[in-house]
């Protein structure tokens, strides 16, 4: 028969191991801390959208994209993570006229965890 102590030290061995695999988890997405143009933004024609991240990512899952306002790509480039600083992705940009744009962005985490969303910026 098992002693109280041991069994109650096994149950709180297994509620901290439960806790650092949660915690762990909910680390392991990547979200951006910094857009270049900002979200909401009015701003000259850029040519390019930079994105950084919060972690690594996984260049092959990875991208952005730009759409006008009627939801048109108007990316036409393939995006990319910069090998040297591999939490900032980019992708180059024709030149935009006037108008409402939104980048859409998938961020894969190195370890496999996947992340969306979007935001708009304005060209003067």
């Amino acid at each position: 028969m098992m002693n109280t102590t041991f069994k109650h030290r096994t149950i709180r061995v297994a509620a901290l191991l439960a806790g650092l695999m949660l915690a762990s988890a909910a680390f392991a997405h990547v979200f951006p801390q910094k857009q270049e143009p900002g979200a909401g933004a009015s701003v000259a024609a850029p040519t390019q959208v930079k994105l950084t991240f919060d972690g690594p990512l996984e260049p092959a899952f990875s991208s952005l994209t730009v759409t006008d306002a009627s939801g048109k790509q108007v990316s036409t480039q393939k995006s990319s993570v910069d090998a040297k600083q591999p939490a900032v992705m980019t992708v180059p940009l024709p030149a935009l006229t006037a108008g409402h744009y939104t980048v859409h962005w998938v961020a894969v985490a190195s370890d496999g965890h996947r992340t969306h969303g979007d935001y708009g910026f304005n060209v003067k």
